[in-house]
């Protein structure tokens, strides 16, 4: 099983991503994940708007008996994208951080 992950400007792959409650470039990243299982490829793209959408997707993939698609690997991807999501989270605040000390300078 191989796992790839990547974050592409969604102007780079052809849409556009509408999110009409963010205001910034994050909301026109389209971040993609894959899996390679052998000779079956999965590919999902999703932005921060419709990530919960994405995980529940993943469960659905599993739950399909049809789809060589486990429940391992839906675990394995959300992890990854849940990681990708606390990753970013703890960027943000240590930027926002890094404009406001958070001790008095000394008198």
């Amino acid at each position: 099983m191989k796992v790839q992950q990547l974050t592409v400007p969604s102007r780079n792959i052809g849409f556009d991503i509408v999110d009409r409650t963010v205001d910034n470039d994050t909301a026109k990243e389209v971040k993609v994940i894959a899996l390679i299982k052998g000779e079956e490829q999965y590919v999902f793209l999703y932005s921060d708007a419709n990530r919960a959408e994405t995980l529940r997707l993943l469960g659905r993939y599993a739950s399909n008996p049809e789809l060589s698609f486990s429940w391992y690997d839906a675990a394995v991807l959300s992890q990854k994208i849940r990681q990708e999501s606390l990753q970013k989270t703890r960027e943000s605040q240590r930027s926002e951080s890094a404009g406001f000390p958070l001790t008095e300078p000394a008198a």
